[in-house]
């Protein structure tokens, strides 16, 4: 009876293959590279650092400016829709990031480069160029307990202390041509206003003075009742206002929205009942115009004037006030180079390298042993260009 062959199962391991013991081997033939190569690469590094010009850190930290609440905010609502617009524009609180990006700032970076001289001091043709060298040396952080950290490295050690504190000089600067706090931001919207009420008011006085007045319009005495339709029409401009300040974050849907719109359409109602009862009994319709527009910049320009002076007091008693916790110190120690860690990261560095360099020059060597391999490498080194 014939047997059917069974192919035996090879179990000799492929040519390619490395076990362990092949590893260790390798390794072991190669001790001598793979100690003295890293530790000669490590001594040399160390060397070079000592080459290297030190570099020191200097660091401050400080506390932004904190809104508080201003004297005028129970205020704002005998102006009605002004305050409320007012309120609206300058309610926005700055948070630590704001002050940092205003430390990042193309203005500061200038101030800092031509108060240093840093073009020339680092050595940039650009001032662009400067920047990024700048912002490279700095570091600008904002922490969860409110204070922001500036960080600067240079080479001397008083300059490092300088720059970071000048960091801070120069966002004082800053932040008193720009209005961050709320005082400061109602202060420019009462300010403005006040300016053109105030022209408004000149011409105004200017019309009624050269308004022609005849005894039939004295013995009128149309003031009583012109003043009570200025200060009426007052009143509407403050609650048109206050209506276009609430479109900006309420539907017209909205309770509030509606109320604001009722109380516009009784203030119209009431204003256009006076207007016409005055048309009727005003002895000179031209005077009588001008001295009620008159009355009504006046009223306008009293209660701009007051709540730009009680924003001002809000602003001189919040300010932005930065608020230094450390000063920067020129430090005594380098913070870089670090002589130990770029000795230890050259050393495992280029052990490594060696280590891989070792087992790939094993493996191909095992490989040229191989007919098949030695094929495959042979046109791999044709296809290069390098002859057999």
């Amino acid at each position: 009876m014939n047997e059917t062959a069974v192919p035996k199962s090879s179990s000799k391991p492929a040519s390619n293959e490395v076990s362990l013991l092949d590893l260790l081997q390798i390794v072991a033939d190669n001790i001598k590279l793979l100690t003295v190569g890293p530790l000669a690469v490590g001594v040399t590094a160390l060397a070079i650092s000592f080459a290297i010009p030190p570099t020191y850190t200097a660091s401050t930290k400080f506390l932004p400016p904190q809104q508080q609440q201003s004297l005028a905010a129970g205020m704002l609502s005998s102006l009605g829709a002004l305050g409320g617009l007012a309120g609206a524009a300058a309610g926005l609180k700055s948070p630590a990031d704001q002050y940092v990006a205003y430390l990042k700032s193309i203005n500061v970076q200038d101030a800092l480069i031509e108060r240093f001289k840093l073009q020339e001091r680092y050595d940039q043709k650009f001032k662009v160029d400067t920047r990024k060298e700048l912002s490279t040396n700095t570091r600008i952080s904002a922490g969860k307990d409110g204070l922001i950290t500036v960080e600067v490295d240079d080479k001397e050690a008083q300059v490092s202390a300088d720059l970071a504190n000048a960091h801070v000089e120069e966002l004082r600067r800053l932040l008193g041509q720009l209005a961050v706090t709320e005082a400061q931001q109602r202060r420019l919207f009462f300010e403005k206003q006040l300016k053109q009420t105030q022209y408004k008011l000149t011409q105004a006085e200017q019309a009624l003075r050269s308004s022609s007045v005849d005894a039939s319009t004295l013995k009128s005495d149309p003031k009583a009742a012109v003043t009570a339709v200025a200060q009426l029409q007052a009143q509407v401009t403050a609650q048109e206002v206050k209506v276009a300040s609430l479109r900006g974050y309420l539907t017209e849907s909205a309770p509030d929205f509606k109320q604001a719109m009722t109380e516009l359409g009784a203030l119209r109602a009431q204003l256009n009942k006076l207007e016409n009862a005055n048309s009727k009994s005003s002895g000179d319709g031209d005077y009588t115009t001008r001295y009620r527009e008159f009355k009504y910049q006046e009223t306008l320009f009293e209660l701009f004037a007051k709540q730009y002076e009680l924003a001002k007091v809000d602003e001189a008693r919040e300010g932005a006030v930065v608020q230094v916790l450390d000063i920067a110190q020129a430090p005594e120690k380098k913070s870089k180079p670090k002589k130990a860690l770029i000795a230890i990261l050259a050393t495992l560095g280029s052990g490594f390298a060696l280590l891989l360099y070792v087992l790939i020059r094993q493996n191909l060597r095992n490989a040229r042993r191989s007919s098949e391999t030695a094929e495959r490498l042979a046109k791999i080194r044709r296809s290069f260009g390098f002859k057999s």
